[in-house]
């Protein structure tokens, strides 16, 4: 059996300990026939180490040889660490060749009398392996061996860069050197150039096929794959650069003011100056590479026949290139953040894992117990099964455990079935995976798909588009610090909660006259009404799921502009309309169900699979819901227009006080539950899903529910 363990060195004891051992036991039950050895933990036909420096190489080896010392009860069960310098090796396991063609490569280094052919090369290295592997010599003669593989090694690896410089070129891939632009003081415009052999060299690429040539070529792949990869983002991190330099960068707490002034020292020096531009300059080619690259085809998620805009993170990378080195029926075992889940940039994985994949298990820790040192406790990440090849139908999944030994007993032992199709009905767009508990979840989730989700374009029916007007960084040289004539505020996502604009004080303003030519951008301005002018719904689109609430929604005044951390809404001059939106949004029901959605931040995708009632003045169960709405709202003069447009003389009549709020709250958590015709039963469960929310908000909600079910709310 073939097995690839690629890991960080320092984090294999996770899998190892838990749930690799009797993993492979299972595996060795499906395949009889094949031969691997097995001690408590692992020792492997192939174990590779990702990107990780030589030094780590012995390292490695160490951790063996204390894992065959653990196995052992007795000394006299003690064995030898078999031969495995050429089991573990380093390099980049992200760039190089997954496969070799023979001709391309005699083509750049031809056979001649004294020079072999490729294949001649690969099976004498093979066979050198081989006999290095099942060597009892002297370590004089283990040296004169690896020596030789090492000749064979060197001969073929000029040539498999040359191959793969020509396939990065073929990609269009430039190299572009960063410069410096003494007039800003900052980076200036790159300068492309064609990429070289020893860009190349500087990847330290790892020839796949040239390395694992019989389990590559000949075997189809890896039987299987197991691996904790890195999590990072794939772009420049001056705080990771500087840091080597500074003790200053190093310590955690630092303002950006105080960062930029040591970074700025710093770059005085001309050798910090230098290796900085170096830096920089390693990435844009690699990054280029990711995203044009065949084998990596699944990194850029396609939404309505459009690519979505996402970083190039290393742990999408990773899944994907297990995917490609398993064989058919081989099998992954991964440690991964919880956005390939989740995230709409990882919906092309999950289609692929759903497609071409049969997925076995996905399990899904929160770090409360610091399973991962220096990883935030509220941070989740996931220990993901599949097997390559036939289509998932549904799989087992756990969500939000904090025990490592839970993992021993699943699927057997908590594990919820979820079915696909359930999944593409839910999230057509995005393929998220709802994260639910028990099958209460998968219960509600159906009923509430009676509903259509409100990306759903229906005619004859109002329709929901979502909008982010101003970038705060992008278009922050509109923002003033202080109001004054002609200028509008700027509402950022902390300064509104649930039915109240005014959460917290404003920090910006934007001229009106400015703010509109941005808006209009290309179109002339003919005084024409746009929607910062009218009363709008938004919400905030930044929220984990494990705090207090979640969906954050309250209506815009007129005449104010909104900045990126507030998604709202385009087109609805409807004001019963928002009305009836923002107590949808901010009902525990539908909170709820956004919240088996999203890990980190509300893209407004996720708003779009939410199933809502497409409800109108026509319908009985309206009324009610907009009658609370517009008195927890209308409380201050800028809703006076509003306010008369529902009936109410002025924002006067709008609740204020704290008790009277609340029980319209409580009310309209009680008609909404009753909206999707949930029961008690189920709605209960939904509250107990929200820890930090108080126990009589709860027991107030509850209450409503059910003096809705007796006619006491009308």
């Amino acid at each position: 059996m073939s097995l690839l363990c690629a890991v960080v060195i320092g984090k294999i004891e996770f899998l190892t300990d838990h749930n690799l051992s009797q993993w492979l036991e299972d595996a060795k039950k499906r395949h009889p026939s094949v031969n691997y050895f097995i001690k408590k933990t692992i020792i492997t036909e192939n174990l590779f180490g990702v990107d990780i420096m030589e030094e780590a190489i012995e390292i490695a080896k160490l951790r063996l040889f204390l894992a065959l010392v653990a196995a052992a009860s007795t000394v006299d069960e003690l064995e030898p660490l078999p031969n495995i310098d050429f089991n573990i090796l380093a390099g980049n396991s992200l760039i190089g060749l997954m496969h070799v063609d023979d001709r391309e490569f005699e083509k750049r280094h031809p056979p001649q009398l004294f020079r072999k052919t490729y294949r001649q090369i690969v099976d004498e290295k093979n066979r050198l392996v081989k006999l290095y592997r099942g060597a009892t010599n002297y370590a004089e003669d283990l040296r004169a061996m690896r020596d030789a593989i090492s000749v064979h090694e060197k001969e073929a690896a000029a040539t498999l860069n040359d191959i793969l410089l020509s396939e990065f070129q073929h990609l269009g891939v430039k190299y572009e050197q960063a410069t410096w632009d003494d007039w800003k003081n900052d980076k200036g415009r790159s300068v492309k150039r064609a990429l070289r052999i020893d860009d190349i060299q500087a990847l330290k690429p790892f020839h796949w096929g040239f390395e694992f040539d019989e389990i590559i070529n000949e075997r189809g792949g890896f039987d299987a794959i197991i691996t904790n990869p890195p999590w990072e983002i794939f772009k420049p991190n001056a705080k990771e650069f500087f840091e080597e330099y500074s003790t200053l960068v190093s310590k955690k707490k630092m303002t950006i003011h105080e960062f930029e002034k040591e970074q700025a020292q710093l770059l005085k020096d001309e050798d910090i100056h230098k290796a900085w531009l170096n830096y920089l300059s390693g990435y844009h080619h690699v990054s280029a590479f990711y995203r044009s690259a065949p084998q990596y085809k699944n990194q850029i998620s396609i939404i309505n026949a459009k690519k979505a805009g996402t970083d190039i993170n290393l742990y999408k990378l990773f899944t994907e290139q297990c995917f490609n080195l398993l064989r058919k029926g081989g099998y992954c075992g991964i440690v991964i953040p919880s956005g390939i889940y989740t995230d709409l940039g990882a919906k092309q994985l999950r289609e692929m894992l759903f497609g071409e994949a049969r997925v076995t298990g996905l399990f899904c820790f929160e770090n409360r117990k610091e399973i991962f040192e220096g990883v935030h406790r509220s941070y989740k990440f996931l220990v993901l099964a599949f097997e390559r090849g036939g289509v998932t139908k549904s799989f087992p999944a756990a969500f939000m455990r904090h025990d490592v030994a839970e993992l021993e007993r699943f699927p057997q032992e908590g594990a919820i079935p979820i079915a696909v199709d359930l999944i593409r009905r839910l999230s057509p767009d995005s393929l998220s995976v709802m994260e639910f508990k028990n099958p209460m979840d998968v219960s509600i989730a159906e009923k509430m798909l009676k509903f259509p989700l409100l990306g759903e374009e229906i005619p004859g029916k109002w329709n929901l588009r979502l909008t982010a007007e101003f970038h705060m960084t992008n278009d922050s040289h509109l923002f003033k610090t202080e109001p004054a004539k002609g200028r509008l505020l700027l509402y950022e996502g902390k300064m509104i909660w649930q039915f109240d604009h005014r959460y917290s004080e404003p920090r910006f303003w934007v001229d009106e006259k400015q703010g509109r030519k941005a808006l209009l951008g290309r179109d002339e301005d003919k005084g024409q009404i746009l929607d910062y002018q009218q009363y709008r719904v938004g919400f905030r689109s930044a929220g984990e799921n494990t705090n207090e609430r979640n969906f954050i929604s309250a209506i815009i005044p007129k005449s104010n502009f909104c900045g990126n951390s507030i998604i709202s809404s385009v087109g609805i001059h409807d004001s019963r309309l928002l009305l009836f939106l923002c107590a949808s949004f901010n009902s525990l029901v539908l909170d709820y169900s956004l919240r088996l959605k999203i890990s980190r931040n509300l893209n407004m995708f996720y708003i779009y699979q939410l199933p809502v009632p497409r409800l109108t003045e026509s319908d009985a169960a309206f009324g009610p819901v907009v009658r609370r709405a517009v008195r927890l709202i209308c409380t201050t003069p800028e809703f006076d227009d509003l306010a008369k447009e529902i009936g109410l003389k002025s924002h006067k009549a709008g609740a204020t006080e704290a008790a009277e709020r609340a029980r319209l709250r409580a009310e309209l958590d009680g008609l909404v539950a009753h909206l999707y015709g949930l029961t008690e039963e189920e709605f209960a469960y939904i509250l107990t899903t929200f820890p930090l929310v108080a126990q009589s908000v709860k027991d107030a909600a509850l209450n409503a529910y059910r003096d809705v079910e007796k006619g006491l709310i009308k």
